[in-house]
Formats: structure tokens, sequence, C-alpha cells
């Protein structure tokens, strides 16, 4: 997946999918409730969310912000993904908040005066960012059926982004191991340096504050918190100064969609999908 960087998130896609485990002394069995995701931090998160009364979609929610924090190669607020929900009296919806082409895109935006691909330009480069969806995702299926106050959902990755969590060492090589062809190269790596100038080593406390204050302005405006204010404007700003083409416009008009469900049936189940 290629790593595209905005000033306090990498761009990405989330999507909320289960896990097979393949093998038997591994698995977990949870008679309430359980949460899976690619980093037991952020699990836990979710799982705190429902004991304290949540619903899946706030524990979705919640586990969500946490990647942000945790996972920042995928699972972030400047991608996009879907969520495929049932509900407790078995009523399945989707959500689909994928990335969408800028206003200003072209068919021919990366190509050259030949009809030749530019530089990779379609995979790397500011030209190839979306519109981020993961925040206006999140938020709708929240608005429509979560449970628990969508402040009291941010607050965990709000806390993990200020005080900070232990650095992997995978992680850490992905820190180490950006590539010279990606247009964010020095911002990634000055993101992960610590107080002393060097990348944050396994096993020391990894801190984001620039992170943490744009979570916290999500936390407290909700989708107007990334798609208008400040924000918003920093992303217009930083596209604008290095050849991308997204604007204030673009974030404002992005929309979420709630779509019913692919549906088919696999030895007597009923197998539901994203359309």
């Amino acid at each position: 997946m290629n790593k595209k960087i905005e000033f306090t998130f990498l761009i990405a896609c989330f999507i909320l999918f289960p896990l097979g485990i393949t093998s038997v002394h591994a698995q977990t069995y949870a008679q309430n409730g359980m949460v899976v995701s690619d980093h037991v931090i952020a699990s836990q998160v979710g799982v705190d969310i429902l004991k304290k009364g949540g619903n899946a979609i706030d524990a979705a929610v919640a586990t969500a912000f946490a990647l942000e924090v945790t996972h920042p190669e995928a699972g972030n607020i400047g991608g996009g993904g879907f969520i495929v929900f049932l509900n407790a009296e078995g009523k399945v919806t989707t959500f689909d908040f994928r990335e969408k082409a800028p206003l200003a895109a072209s068919p021919t935006m990366f190509l050259d005066k030949d009809g030749n691909i530019k530089d990779n330009s379609n995979h790397q480069g500011l030209l190839a960012v979306g519109v981020p969806g993961t925040v206006a995702g999140l938020y709708q299926a929240h608005q429509k059926y979560g449970k628990l106050p969508w402040a009291e959902l941010v607050e965990p990755s709000v806390k993990l982004a200020e005080n900070g969590f232990t650095m992997s060492w995978g992680l850490y090589n992905a820190a180490v191991n950006v590539t010279d062809q990606d247009p964010g190269e020095d911002i990634m790596k000055n993101y992960f340096k610590g107080p002393n100038g060097e990348i944050v080593k396994p096993g020391e406390t990894w801190k984001q504050p620039a992170l943490a204050k744009t979570l916290k302005e999500i936390q407290q405006h909700g989708r107007d918190g990334f798609y208008k204010g400040w924000v918003a404007q920093e992303i217009e700003d930083y596209m604008k100064a290095n050849g991308g083409i997204i604007t204030k416009e673009d974030l404002e008009k992005y929309e979420a969609v709630e779509r019913e469900p692919v549906k088919g049936t696999f030895n007597g189940y009923d197998i539901y999908s994203m359309p």
C-alpha cells in the first residue's frame, strides 16, 4: 500500500473485516462480544467501549480512531473504507466512505503530452490522493446507529496520541524504510522522530501531539472538525504548496453513503457484503 502523507495523517484505507485464526491454540472465545483489529491497544479500546454499554458501531468507531494512532500505515482519517453492520434485530446495512476524486480531477491528469503515465503519478504523489472519507463515514454510522456520545468514542485515541504508546519493531521498520520516491518522505521521517531528533526506537514511547490536536477537533466538532475549519484549511494549503488539487470545497462536499448490502447464500448461510 502506498503511503501518502498529509500533515497529521497518512493517506490509506480503513476497512472493517473479520479475521480467521488458523491455529486452534490461538483461538479466543468471548460470550458477550469481541473486537479484532491490527493492534492490541486498538482492540482493547473497542472492548472497553463495549463494556461501557456501547454497541458494535460504537466499538468500531473507537477502534478505528485508535488505529489512527497505533497503526499509521492503515486505518486512517486520511483514507476511507467500508462498514458492513448487522444490528441486534438482524437488519444488515453498509456504509461506503471510500475516497473520492477531487473536483479538479480529469481523465488525463496522470498523462504526459504523449499519453504516457508521468512518473508513476497515478500511484505516488499528491495527484493520486483522493478526498478522505473515514471521518464522514464513521460519523454518519454513529449518528444513525451509535449509542454512546461521539466525544466519548474519540477520547481514547486523543489520550493515546497525547500520552504515547510503545514503538514496535514493525512500526519502527516502516518509519526507517520510507522510500525516496514518496513525496511525503521527509514529513514521515520527521513525524516519527522524538525529542532527540531521531526516529523513536522500539521499546520507547512514541507521542503524536499534532495528531492529538486534530483528533480533539474531530472530537469536539464531529464531521465538521475534519471537513471544515482549520484542519480543512491546512489540507488545502498543503495541497496547493505541493502540487495537489484537493480543496476545502472538495472536503466540505464529501458525503458518505449508506447502501443496501449485496446478499448471497453459501451452505445454508446468508452472506452479506458491500454492494
